[in-house]
């Protein structure tokens, strides 16, 4: 059943009434509230319906950049949501691409400012995109889909050749970006797009309340040039703002920006766990603070509403988190490191998950059992637990297994991740075992169809016979 969360609308009058919100600038701020919650990402998406009865509906634009005519019309312009006499609420399925983006000022051509003595972070939002999701968000299969694009991609960006695809909003903002990114996937519509910059990221999760997060190993890092300082403990923990951005810049291990992205997928996670909690509501005035400041978006507040309604009536687990399929390019063949994308493969996972009819390309039904690639991360340390899970997926059919590199994160409950977006052969999986919970997201062994991370559920009697 989907997951919804309503609250008392005389609590929340009381809550948006004097003196909290003076009567001359309350509009404006029910206008931002639902900006507020739209725009905090994956995490508000679960926010309270009764709230959404609260907004001023209005068309304006809230874009702290302008788009040319020419830039514009790379953009959908077809209405996504329409109002009823009760709420916006979307009409169809709707790509938005979200850009992280980071800038330095060096990336501006200043100097070091003598006084601080290395580049500073800019609030701007002109410079390289650190991080690309595609989001999908679709009323009739009531799923959300956030597809990542490691900023490493190598592909074509018009009018700057084969390149980094996060070199695009750099060379033309959001609408380079755009079209760079349909293009790569096989010309997937793009509806709107946000841009949020670093200094956004670390204020949003602080407005958030910080976030609960296994950081799966230690994680130390210094850049004196441009003030970066990530110092992590592995384990479970709450992070604040800062540690959270630690968190989602570092880099430096052996999967790089892969690595990273991983762990973008866990911090969002994490926010949709701790977004249904009702104490978000008091949290919406810093949230709109930093919204304010820190974003960028041709979202309308109606469409914000129309997807923060969607959110309130999406199931969690409905939430799929997948990775451009590709690869790291060898050492020395290219100038720099880059992720090299498979454009089967990208074909196959566009047909299934955000439903584009490629003309020259049969859609790609699941892998066989045969075939399917699956690999298993103990996080038990029970080794003979391991063997007796791998004889069992071996008499039920599947041959290519084999043991990953251990899970660091104790599991209680086992965690059956489609590593490529194979939802159906993952549910397949946790049928033949009984045991389990199915996730689909890129946070598995990067080689595999499936990851199957061993929870202590598969030491129980019960779940143990062959």
């Amino acid at each position: 059943m989907p997951t919804r969360n309503f609250f008392d609308m005389s609590s929340l009058g009381q809550f948006l009434a004097p003196p909290f919100i003076s009567q001359s600038s309350k509009a404006n701020q029910l206008r931002w509230l639902w900006l507020g919650f739209g725009l905090t990402g994956v995490a508000m998406l679960s926010a309270t319906a009764g709230a959404l009865l609260a907004v001023s509906l209005s068309t304006t634009p809230l874009m702290q950049s302008h788009l040319t005519a020419e830039e514009a019309a790379v953009f959908n312009s077809g209405g996504i949501s329409k109002t009823n006499l009760r709420l916006p609420e979307l009409t169809r399925p709707v790509n938005i691409l979200v850009l992280g983006v980071k800038v330095l000022s060096s990336d501006l051509g200043e100097q070091p400012d003598p006084k601080l003595g290395y580049h500073a972070l800019v609030n701007s939002f002109d410079g390289l995109s650190d991080t690309m999701l595609l989001l999908r968000f679709n009323p009739q299969t009531k799923k959300l889909t956030v597809l990542s694009i490691p900023r490493d991609t190598r592909t074509m960006v018009e009018g700057y050749g084969m390149t980094k695809i996060n070199a695009a909003n750099a060379y033309g903002g959001p609408a380079l970006s755009a079209q760079a990114v349909s293009d790569m996937l096989g010309g997937v519509r793009i509806d709107r797009y946000v841009r949020i910059n670093v200094q956004g990221v670390e204020k949003l999760i602080d407005a958030l309340g910080g976030v609960t997060v296994y950081v799966p190993q230690d994680m130390k890092y210094t850049d004196n040039s441009q003030h970066l300082y990530i110092d992590l403990k592995a384990g479970k923990q709450h992070l604040n703002g800062n540690k959270a951005l630690q968190l989602l810049r570092f880099r430096y291990d052996k999967l790089g920006d892969v690595g990273r992205v991983q762990r973008q997928q866990m911090v969002m996670r994490a926010l949709m766990e701790q977004a249904l909690n009702p104490v978000t509501l008091a949290r919406v005035p810093q949230i709109l603070s930093v919204i304010q400041s820190h974003i960028d978006t041709n979202l309308t507040v109606e469409e914000l509403v129309a997807l923060v309604g969607f959110g309130v009536q999406t199931n969690r687990d409905d939430a799929q988190m997948l990775l451009v399929p590709g690869e790291y390019s060898a050492a020395g063949k290219y100038d720099a490191s880059y992720w090299l994308p498979h454009r089967r493969s990208i074909n196959a996972m566009m047909a299934q998950h955000f439903e584009l009819t490629q003309t020259n390309s049969r859609r790609r039904s699941s892998v066989s059992s045969t075939d399917l690639s699956i690999a298993i991360q103990d996080s038990t340390g029970d080794r003979k637990a391991v063997e007796k899970l791998v004889r069992k997926l071996k008499t039920a059919g599947y041959r290519n297994v084999y043991v990953a590199e251990p899970w660091t994160e104790p599991l209680s409950q086992t965690r059956i991740v489609a590593q490529a977006g194979d939802d159906k052969a993952a549910q397949t999986i946790r049928e033949a075992l009984n045991f389990g919970e199915v996730r689909v997201e890129s946070t598995g062994h990067l080689n595999s169809d499936i990851t199957i991370k061993l929870g202590r559920d598969w030491l129980q009697p019960k779940d143990t016979s062959d």
